[in-house]
């Protein structure tokens, strides 16, 4: 299992601090949230990439669907490039206004169909110009025309940046989509129950029943020798190295590869203090 640390908090000075010191603490991956009118996370991401050497960068997460896939796509490849190839992209529909007004200050939220088809054909845009290919674009939602100028340059991960895609179990459709990428970042919701990120009976033994199941659809799409990554999130204290390895541990079992530290019930006046304090304690490793 590797180990993350999401940033909850929004100075962009702070958090590329933030970064450096997780290098020198022994944590595999640095990530930064990603709101609308909000702090840039790329051009965070971009900072940090230069004042770190290995460990790796993301977001946690980018709403897609909000998104323009071309501005998106130069992003995170700009970053991959200054990293050396360090990036993830951690993928998602965008949070329902019913949820999070603060997220749809701006537009009307389309509703869940439309943001999951503009997920779907932005990854795919995205994808495509990633690896150069300026064919030319026709979809539903976003189009392109075909060019022979001015194309960037890739990024450094090729065939695409790792892209870890939210997903709902046991929803067969959402499920398929991830399927086909690089990571799942987990939802659950049960049949007649509404999605949120922490419903509750999402246990380590439901996360390895969705776990087979996608181990299942991705042999059946020959993607089975592929490197595929099973995130977990959620809170250590960092004090007492076995209660964390208890906490950790039975997801670990279950599958997941990644541990994502994060807290978000922090109070803004203490995210810094709190980052700088859980980061230096080290990840719960065992």
């Amino acid at each position: 299992m590797r180990f993350g640390f999401i940033y909850p908090g929004d100075d962009p000075v702070v958090a590329v601090e933030l970064a450096a010191l997780a290098e020198r603490s022994g944590w595999d991956a640095f990530f930064v949230w990603e709101g609308i009118w909000a702090t840039d996370p790329w051009s965070v991401l971009a900072a940090a990439a230069v004042r770190t050497d290995a460990i790796r960068l993301g977001t946690m997460l980018t709403p897609v669907p909000r998104r323009r896939p071309w501005e998106l796509a130069s992003q995170a490849a700009t970053v991959d490039r200054l990293s050396g190839g360090r990036v993830i992209l951690s993928a998602g529909l965008g949070v329902p206004q019913t949820a999070e007004e603060r997220f749809w200050l701006f537009e009307d939220d389309p509703g869940r169909r439309e943001r999951a088809e503009r997920l779907d054909e932005s990854l795919d845009l995205i994808e495509r110009l990633w690896r150069r290919d300026a064919s030319g674009f026709d979809g539903r939602h976003w189009r392109m025309r075909p060019t022979e100028r001015l194309i960037p340059p890739p990024p450094v991960q090729q065939p695409r940046i790792p892209t870890w895609v939210v997903g709902v179990w046991p929803a067969p459709k959402s499920m398929r989509r991830v399927a086909r990428y690089d990571g799942w970042i987990p939802n659950y919701a049960p049949p007649g129950t509404p999605v949120t990120p922490e419903a509750p009976g999402y246990t380590p033994a439901v996360a390895a029943e969705a776990i087979a199941w996608l181990r299942d659809e991705r042999a059946r799409l020959g993607l089975a020798d592929r490197p595929f990554d099973v995130t977990q999130e959620g809170t250590t204290g960092g004090t007492d190295a076995a209660a964390d390895a208890a906490r950790v541990r039975p997801w670990a079992e279950a599958g997941a590869t990644w541990w994502l530290e994060a807290d978000w019930s922090v109070t803004p006046d203490r995210i810094a203090d709190y980052a700088r304090t859980r980061i230096a304690a080290g990840p719960p490793r065992w």
